[in-house]
């Protein structure tokens, strides 16, 4: 359910926020959504050498003055390498392949990529990147792979702590198709910028095997995505006119305790309502296992107030934001067995006044804010009475200040009839704080798509 704000609403898109811990999930298998070939004949070959890089919303050296207006239809926040838990982010790689599943929101008759080495320590040399269907596990589907050009080179060098976009290739692209992005890396690469909690398996090949076809040569597997920050595309019925659903938040947002593979993240499944309505849409998910809205961590990211202007209103063609974010920064609250050693104890003011920083950050852009009620969690490892205090004055002023454009209450939507503190026992993944499947589903029903 949407509530409207006191002010007047921006016409745009939604953007959801959610926080929590993560853990490492099970690695399982993505299937390719589509059996569609490319529509267009393979790109010709450029000389080899580095191409040239590009910030966010600008374009690449191959697209510009070609007139393009390009939205995302996949994203994820990049984080800074770490081995709390088990990801090939510290080592790097050397003489890799890396092949990266994803599912993208909407549709076009062009995409491009985006490469993030916002964390590297040194320049990134990306030897060669294709794009293909997916198909079973780590194969493409035949006759779909496609090289991926930089500047009209094969190549490209990513300065440390840049990003790079990839020159638009000729390619038709469904909403909800699963594509593969596999890129070789001859490095070493040192350690690598990646987002920790996919919950879709990334492939690993020792050599060059970025136009394999089949899965043979990819042994090795991965919950984590690297260097792979997002895909974008122009053209096509679902064309910019209308702009792209950002979600911000944490590990909610992020789809820990979803099945693994099987797209049930509550992005997901907005992006799902959106496409069955004959109207897809872009929806980034932006979230970050962990992070908190007023503190920076070594290994869940930088503080929400600080990443807001790159994942957000970094993207193109943005139109709304909905935030979901504080419940780690109230359960990790003084809390002494935090990874990042002991959290300061956050006030409920503290945490309004960094939702009215992201609100101010959000309407200087002109993109339309929408806040989110924290969820339950009585019942969760970091659950107190005083936490959940703090969650309750946090919600009433989300609901009730009027300072949101509009209001998508998801603590009323997951909540358990019987005691309102916790989650409703069909929408629990079994931690008490991260929702089933069926609770992602839940919140993403919860949304009214007209107000987006």
């Amino acid at each position: 359910m949407i509530m409207s704000g006191t002010k007047a609403r921006r016409s745009g898109v939604a953007l959801f926020a959610a926080a929590a811990l993560v853990t490492l999930p099970v690695i399982g298998t993505e299937r390719g959504a589509a059996a569609m070939a490319a529509s267009a004949p393979a790109p010709t070959e450029g000389a080899a050498g580095a191409g040239e890089a590009a910030g966010k919303n600008s374009a690449s050296p191959g697209d510009r003055g070609c007139g393009q207006r390009w939205r995302g239809a996949w994203a994820t926040s990049p984080q800074a390498p770490h081995a709390l838990m088990p990801n090939w982010s510290v080592a790097g790689f050397t003489d890799h392949t890396v092949r990266q599943v994803v599912r993208v929101s909407t549709g076009g008759t062009k995409a491009r990529i985006e490469l993030s080495n916002r964390y590297g320590r040194t320049p990134l040399k990306v030897t060669g990147a294709t794009i293909a269907r997916a198909g079973k596990g780590a194969s493409v589907q035949d006759g779909s792979v496609r090289d991926l050009l930089f500047g009209g080179h094969r190549s490209v060098t990513v300065p440390a702590g840049g990003e790079v976009r990839s020159d638009g290739l000729p390619m038709k692209v469904r909403a909800l198709e699963s594509l593969t992005v596999t890129l070789y890396l001859a490095g070493p690469t040192g350690p690598a910028t990646f987002h920790q909690t996919a919950l879709t398996t990334t492939y690993r090949a020792k050599g060059d095997h970025r136009s394999d076809t089949g899965a043979a040569a990819f042994t090795e597997k991965s919950e984590s995505w690297y260097y792979l920050t997002g895909v974008e595309v122009s053209g096509g019925k679902d064309d910019a006119r209308r702009k792209a659903v950002v979600a911000f938040g944490d590990s909610i947002t992020d789809g820990y305790g979803s099945t693994t593979g099987a797209n049930r993240r509550y992005p997901d499944a907005l992006a799902e309502r959106f496409a069955a309505t004959g109207r897809p849409r872009g929806v980034l998910n932006q979230g970050i296992g962990g992070n908190r809205i007023t503190a920076d961590s070594s290994w869940a990211g930088e503080k929400g107030v600080a990443r807001f202007r790159h994942d957000v209103l970094g993207e193109p063609n943005v139109g709304s934001v909905i935030v979901l974010e504080g419940i780690n920064d109230i359960g990790a609250s003084a809390s002494p067995n935090w990874p990042d050693g002991s959290a300061p104890d956050v006030s409920v003011a503290q945490l309004i006044q960094a939702h009215r920083s992201l609100i101010r950050q959000a309407h200087a852009a002109g993109v339309k804010a929408i806040g989110a009620t924290v969820t339950p969690f009585k019942g969760a490892a970091y659950y107190s009475e005083r936490g959940e205090t703090k969650r309750d004055a946090l919600n009433a002023w989300i609901r009730t200040s009027g300072e949101y454009d509009e209001v998508v209450d998801l603590d009323r939507a997951l909540s358990d009839p019987s005691d309102h503190d916790r989650l409703a026992p069909a929408y629990d993944s079994g931690d008490h704080l991260h929702p089933s499947d069926a609770g992602y589903r839940a919140m993403a029903e919860a949304v009214d798509l007209d107000e987006l």
